[in-house]
């Protein structure tokens, strides 16, 4: 199993049925399976087939395939909901305050609802920025927010 399609195929089947929470964990095994890779290839790998890493409650942080980012993962995480504290709204855009380390994966569970009046999210450490289409609404923004994230709370 040597060339690039093998390899993700692997990726994705590890990462999706284990809790892999570094980089040298997997290289560790797909070792196991006669791959070798580097954190730099690991790192293209993760970008082109879409894994991101998720707080967990035993393993600190975890890779999970973005795809999967829904019920069933977001039930294997660290309560991620109430990582969510508050929204603020300027014109256009939202801001969503988070538990530090939690906005990347909150983030990417809000792309994955593709809602039409969010353009997209940029995520820090603590904090996501949402673009909303021009003509959302702030109520409609917040009532989809807080059907994602009930402890949500809206801050004036």
């Amino acid at each position: 199993m040597g060339n690039k399609a093998e390899r993700l195929s692997l990726i994705r089947r590890i990462v999706g049925e284990e809790l892999i929470g570094s980089q040298e964990d997997l290289i560790k095994r797909l070792a196991e399976h006669g791959i070798q890779a580097t954190q730099s290839t690991l790192s293209r790998d993760f970008k082109e087939i879409n894994i991101s890493k998720m707080p967990h409650h035993s393993k600190g942080y975890i890779y999970v395939l973005s795809e999967k980012i829904g019920t069933e993962v977001v039930a294997n995480v660290a309560n991620i909901g109430e990582a969510v504290l508050h929204i603020k709204f300027s014109h256009n855009i939202a801001v969503i305050a988070t538990k530090s380390g939690y906005a990347s994966a909150i983030s990417v569970i809000i792309d994955a609802r593709k809602s039409k009046d969010i353009i997209g999210t940029i995520a820090g450490d603590n904090n996501i920025i949402l673009i909303l289409h021009e003509e959302a609404t702030h109520e409609s923004v917040l009532a989809q927010m807080q059907q994602l994230f009930p402890t949500l709370t809206y801050l004036k």
